[in-house]
């Protein structure tokens, strides 16, 4: 235990990234200072709004800087600590990223109930992505019995949860997927009422429409582009849009320019609104909680692609924009001890 591998951001990606963006190297073991504990690796998130960070250009964060950790989600196991409240052995959450070991403050970390679900569910369904689907719905989409909700992205991590969200309160449920394997599983695994292959459907709109017949009271939006145009043009009055993610336009280096929406929004008097999950931090503890409860009732179900060795995570990564994944897309580092 004398050394510490990384992968730091090596170039900005021009368009798709690749592994030449990425840069393994070899640092010193981190020595913990005071208030912080030394933590290894066990899994490591590797998510689509990485992809901004690795922009110089400003967002909601500050870009990921050159020739350093790239920050996301990690859980680990605590291996040296003087501190009180959390003991070596202990298994923790929290953001210190693409790296085996890290010096961790421990305002910084939480730790993991193994009780409530597995580990790996506290960078999923517990986790950033499990929380962004229930403050995007509960806070914004709030589905009623009877109405038409519509998931784009849905046999993602977001994707999954938010579409079960809103079938606990009896919404009818539309997702749209990229495969074959997807849309059957969302269909006959989850529940969803209807699934719709984009890349099968040579009109999108008319494909909403008919999936739609009554119309769409609320479109959790993760992925823009032509999709969300095509929804958009279905919206009943008084919709709710959480507009969560843009992946269809993450890779691309010019602006993508499509159809303006504000007519659509202003003559059915709807209601789109961007969130990042970070605005409901104080409401965390309650949102695991609920999550937890609809987890354990069989409400809520999940799936984790998880690839194992710490050197695949680039591939695991790059994945996302692929496809490659159904739910939540971990690497896995290493075992607990």
């Amino acid at each position: 235990m004398s050394e510490n591998k990384q992968i730091v951001l090596a170039s900005r990606p021009e368009g798709a990234p690749s592994r030449e963006d990425f840069k393994f190297i070899d640092a010193p073991l981190p020595e913990p200072d005071a208030g912080q504990v030394l933590v290894r690796t066990l899994y490591l998130s590797v998510d689509p709004y990485m992809r901004g960070r690795m922009k110089d250009t400003k967002s909601y964060a500050p870009p990921y800087a050159l020739n350093e950790v790239i920050k996301g989600g990690t859980i680990g196991q605590v291996v040296e600590s003087s501190e009180p409240n959390l003991r070596k052995g202990d298994l923790v959450s929290g953001m210190w990223g693409w790296q085996q070991y890290a010096a961790v403050n421990t305002g910084d970390i939480s730790l993991i109930d193994t009780g409530e679900a597995p580990i790996t569910a506290y960078l999923g369904a517990l986790g950033m992505t499990g929380l962004t689907a229930y403050f995007g719905m509960e806070d914004i989409g709030k589905p009623k019995d009877g109405e038409t909700v519509v998931v784009s992205g849905a046999a993602g991590a977001v994707g999954m949860i938010a579409g079960q969200i809103a079938k606990i309160v009896g919404a009818r449920v539309i997702g749209i997927a990229g495969s074959d394997e997807k849309c059957a599983y969302l269909k006959d695994k989850l529940g969803f009422d209807v699934v719709l292959n984009y890349k099968h459907e040579e009109d999108m709109s008319a494909a909403i429409e008919r999936a739609c017949p009554a119309g769409v009271d609320v479109y959790f939006d993760n992925v823009g582009g032509g999709i969300s145009d095509a929804v958009l043009r279905h919206i009943n009055r008084n919709a709710r849009i959480p507009l969560c993610g843009q992946i269809s336009s993450y890779n691309q280096e010019k602006p993508d320019i499509g159809m303006r929406p504000q007519t659509l929004l202003l003559t059915n008097t709807a209601l789109m609104k961007g969130f990042l999950v970070s605005d409901y931090a104080k409401s965390f503890k309650e949102g695991r909680a609920k999550l937890a409860k609809w987890i354990k009732e069989g409400h809520i179900q999940y799936e984790e692609n998880i690839v194992e060795g710490f050197e695949q995570t680039p591939e695991a990564f790059m994945g996302l924009f692929s496809g490659d994944n159904l739910g939540k897309q971990l690497v896995k580092v290493a075992d607990p001890e």
